[in-house]
């Protein structure tokens, strides 16, 4: 009951089981490439805060497993988290902390210093509710993934991130419009509706003129020029919906069985590697009681015992 109960509420998690896919967010980045043709003429990615990598067997699938031997030597896919994933065809996996220049140099080395032609993130802190902060976090944490993606992205390269939207977001974009020519925020379908999420879609990578990327002052954050100082350039960013406007809705519940197929209870296509949880997974018994609880319940018990006798 409880496990068909999320596939009735979640079409895109329950379709995402069907087809293979690691998480559903998988159906994201294959709606944004349906609008904007990321994909095309690319041989070299890099994917930031990779896991569980959905975002991975998109590329995986896509630009390798999809094509001939003679393509595929051309082909090189570079996956980026601090946790473990299960291996995918043709990534290769780094356990690396995005913020640090040595995990810029080491992706650079698997591409024998090459730089690449499309960056992707789908990385988020995990959600306090309270969304002024999330938003913020979230920026944060987008701003650190293009600082370590201007060591990376050749010119001309295009960069995709998960932003959190919200009243600052503004500010975010202008960020990003110094590095690229054409910023979007695009929303796929698979996105629910009630959800602040959406993605920049960041084409035509251009360095500005003097600018080194560096770790130790990140996208120049401690620039000191005055705020009266500063010139502003008024720019309306495109918002597109991606994917088809006819296909399922997010945010709606779907029967088990659509379009007369039976419904088949499936489990996730791949569990977390080594999640927090793991060692408190030995102290839960089989009714749901931790050790501690048991043993007072024992103690408890004895007791009473002792004193009947």
């Amino acid at each position: 009951m409880g496990k068909s109960s999320k596939d009735k509420r979640d079409i895109y998690y329950r379709m995402a089981k069907e087809q293979g896919w690691r998480a559903r967010s998988a159906f994201k980045l294959m709606q944004i490439d349906e609008q904007f043709n990321i994909f095309d003429g690319v041989t070299r990615v890099v994917d930031l805060c990779a896991a569980p990598g959905s975002w991975s067997q998109v590329l995986s699938k896509t630009l390798y497993a999809d094509k001939s031997e003679a393509e595929k030597k051309d082909v090189k896919i570079v996956a980026v988290d601090l946790q473990s994933m299960a291996p995918l065809p043709g990534v290769i996996q780094l356990k690396g902390d995005i913020t640090k220049e040595s995990t810029a140099n080491e992706i650079l080395s698997q591409f024998s210093k090459q730089l690449v032609d499309l960056v992707v993130f789908d990385g988020a802190p995990d959600v306090t509710g309270l969304h002024d902060l999330d938003e913020y976090i979230q920026a944060q944490l987008l701003l650190a993934a293009m600082n370590i993606t201007t060591y990376l992205l050749k010119p001309g390269g295009t960069f995709v991130g998960k932003i959190f939207r919200g009243k600052d977001v503004t500010i975010l974009i202008a960020q990003l419009e110094i590095f690229f020519r054409d910023v979007t925020i695009a929303k796929p379908c698979s996105s629910r509706n009630s959800s602040i999420e959406s993605f920049v879609v960041c084409c035509d990578f251009q360095l500005p003129e003097g600018y080194s990327p560096t770790m130790a002052n990140p996208l120049m954050t401690n620039d000191t020029t005055p705020w009266n100082e500063m010139e502003v350039h008024p720019v309306i960013t495109p918002f597109v919906a991606c994917g088809s406007l006819s296909g399922f809705d997010a945010d709606k519940t779907y029967p088990l069985e659509i379009d007369g197929l039976e419904y088949v209870q499936r489990d996730p296509v791949q569990g977390p590697i080594s999640p927090p949880y793991e060692k408190s997974k030995p102290m839960i018994t089989t009714k749901g009681k931790s050790v501690i609880e048991t043993e007072i319940e024992k103690a408890t018990v004895s007791t009473q015992l002792l004193n009947l006798n």
